[in-house]
């Protein structure tokens, strides 16, 4: 079990980190060109959700995110017992949501940096964090498992 939480620990060690990383070496719009122009390092704040929405809505984050971070213990441990993958699901999703919410309570708003340009269709994807990419990679994982488990169930209501 505490494993599993490890993983939550070392998402936000990570994130954190990056973030930390960004403020102290960039001012807000600094960019720096890793693959041009598919990929860059700018330093970007946002107080708001993904894209921006709800700027300065600190009350709503911080009721949501104490609510998902209940919901995510709470699962941990009632549901994922024995199913390493959803463990681990949930804790890259304990640590993305915790890693995000560290900012909006120590600096009023996230620090994002990660810029990508989608090629094929050009598209300037939102700028983004470590923590926001956990969130989605734990998402897809929690489809996976769920995806699975609806297999699963109707193999066994077919025998």
């Amino acid at each position: 079990m505490y494993k599993y939480y490890g993983l939550a620990a070392i998402v936000l060690l990570i994130d954190q980190w990056t973030k930390w990383l960004i403020v102290k070496n960039m001012e807000i719009g600094d960019r720096i060109t890793v693959l041009d122009p598919w990929f860059a390092i700018l330093s970007h704040r946002n107080r708001g959700a993904a894209w921006g929405m709800l700027q300065g809505q600190m009350w709503i984050f911080t009721i949501v995110t104490l609510v998902v971070i209940g919901g995510i213990i709470y699962y941990f441990h009632k549901e994922a017992k024995g199913k390493p993958f959803f463990a681990s699901s949930l804790m890259v999703l304990l640590g993305g949501a915790l890693g995000n919410f560290i900012d909006r309570i120590y600096r009023g708003e996230v620090v994002d940096f990660i810029d990508v340009l989608i090629p094929i269709i050009n598209y300037d994807f939102p700028i983004f964090n470590i923590a926001d990419a956990a969130l989605t990679i734990s998402v897809v994982m929690l489809i996976l498992v769920i995806l699975k488990e609806d297999r699963e169930g109707k193999k066994k209501v077919k025998k």
